[in-house]
């Protein structure tokens, strides 16, 4: 489950990563992880995250700037500047129920612009997008699913309905 990031952002976001030589760039679109790769069982997650959703209130997003979590992990990002905790209170509703899962690493929103390849081109990336700079609202998350091609795609959006805080 993911926030995807909307057009044009996406598309450049898209394009910094393959311009990386990052081989998945052309596999994962540009995003915000709510729940990382998960294998799902036969109980039904969409009624789940239908009601997640009716809890939850639209919010923006900024994204602004290059972070790095190395050395722990070789991944450098786009970093989330603001719609931080309602990322967190989003992503923290939809690992619950049947989609409680323990997390290895604490949640840390972000969009993943180089993952595993060279130093110098992740250190290259990390420079271009210093001073990224994107703005947009969030309406809905979407449910992704990894095809046998290795694409994720989007199988189906679930909108925000919830009132403010």
């Amino acid at each position: 489950m993911a926030i995807g990031i909307p057009q044009p952002w996406g598309a450049q976001l898209d394009a910094h990563r393959a311009a990386t030589g990052d081989p998945a760039a052309a596999l994962i679109p540009s995003h915000i992880t709510l729940l990382g790769p998960t294998l799902i069982g036969p109980e039904d997650i969409d009624e789940h995250l239908e009601k997640v959703a009716r809890t939850q209130p639209p919010f923006s997003i900024h994204l602004r700037g290059t972070g790095t979590f190395r050395p722990v992990s070789r991944v450098v990002f786009v970093a989330v500047a603001a719609g931080i905790s309602e990322c967190e209170r989003l992503a923290e509703a939809v690992r619950s129920g049947p989609l409680e899962r323990e997390l290895a690493h604490p949640y840390h929103p972000h969009v993943t612009v180089a993952h595993d390849i060279a130093e110098e081109a992740m250190d290259a990336v990390y420079e271009r997008l210093a001073g990224y700079d994107a703005r947009f609202d969030v309406d809905h998350f979407t449910r992704y699913e990894h095809g046998e091609d290795g694409h994720w795609r989007p199988i189906r959006h679930f909108p925000l309905s919830g009132q403010p805080g």
